[in-house]
């Protein structure tokens, strides 16, 4: 298996780094273990992580700063990864921020937090699920002009549906598409499938299932998943990333995690290759649906 692919024209590792868990509980306010979160991030370094994907509204600003403030200057081959569309009311609320002039201050917010000049991909994160063509052509015109100006290299989207993306396709250059997705969550096949066609990079997110669903707890109650875990010696989490990387070259995974032990774990999920048995077992995996029905991102 290839342990390195592409996000639009860049070449990088397959498993980079999902830095939302940083933030606090909720995904808002500081962490409990700021030494802590520091410390994944330079292992995360070490161990050959090149790609982080992180937004302005985790914590807000709690996880850029904490990048910025742990790895800046940053390695020549990090890529930064955010997504805009979205904003934090004072409660840690997920509210929609679509029109153009919050698209392009989020973008800005993060240019200015992870103290960059450019991001290397901006994720376009639908939140509005009856957005019109015109729309969503405003919203990736927008982040078009900001192209033209410098302030991001490739444009990705973020919590859409296959209709959605195939727009997107005819409007702007699409890099990535970001949605969840895993092996106890396949109800975004036709994106995947379209992904595959147009050999584009598809990144789940809650490659693990998630908080909603039980994440690892539920991957390990799973007959089939704990089955192949325990022949084949490793993890479950391990199985289920390794399944993802199986299923297209161009699957690139952002497992996140407060952890050092734990992203040192899901990273050597690399280096597993899930034979023909394998793969016919884990078909079997009881699906949980997508975590999103019961919140956001």
């Amino acid at each position: 298996m290839n342990k390195t692919s592409f996000m639009g024209d860049k070449p990088v590792n397959r498993i980079g780094f999902g830095a939302m868990q940083l933030a606090g509980p909720g995904v808002f306010g500081p962490p409990r273990d700021p030494d802590g979160a520091r410390a994944v991030l330079r292992r995360a370094i070490e161990l050959g992580v090149d790609h982080i994907d992180t937004a302005q509204y985790y914590g807000p600003d709690v996880v850029n700063d904490l990048i910025r403030e742990t790895l800046h200057p940053y390695p020549e081959n990090l890529k930064l990864v955010t997504k805009v569309g979205g904003r934090r009311d004072d409660k840690g609320g997920w509210l929609p921020a679509q029109s153009p002039a919050e698209l392009r201050a989020g973008v800005e917010d993060n240019l200015r937090s992870l103290q960059v000049e450019r991001m290397d991909l901006v994720n376009l994160r639908l939140m509005d699920a009856d957005a019109s063509g015109d729309v969503l052509a405003e919203q990736l015109g927008t982040l078009e002009d900001l192209r033209g100006e410098g302030k991001l290299d490739l444009i990705g989207i973020s919590e859409a549906d296959a209709d959605a993306v195939a727009r997107a396709l005819d409007l702007v250059d699409i890099a990535e598409v970001q949605n969840s997705y895993s092996v106890v969550n396949r109800s975004g096949e036709a994106v995947l499938e379209l992904c595959m066609e147009r050999q584009i990079a598809f990144v789940p997110y809650f490659p693990l299932g998630s908080a909603f669903s039980g994440g690892p707890k539920q991957l390990a109650q799973d007959p089939a998943i704990a089955g192949v875990a325990e022949r084949r010696g490793i993890t479950v989490t391990q199985v289920a990333l390794a399944w993802l990387l199986s299923r297209y070259e161009r699957m690139l995974l952002i497992p996140g995690t407060s952890s050092v032990q734990h992203l040192e774990e899901n990273l050597a999920a690399a280096d597993v290759e899930l034979d023909e048995q394998d793969l016919a077992e884990l078909q079997n995996a009881a699906q949980l649906g997508d975590p999103l029905a019961a919140d956001h991102e």
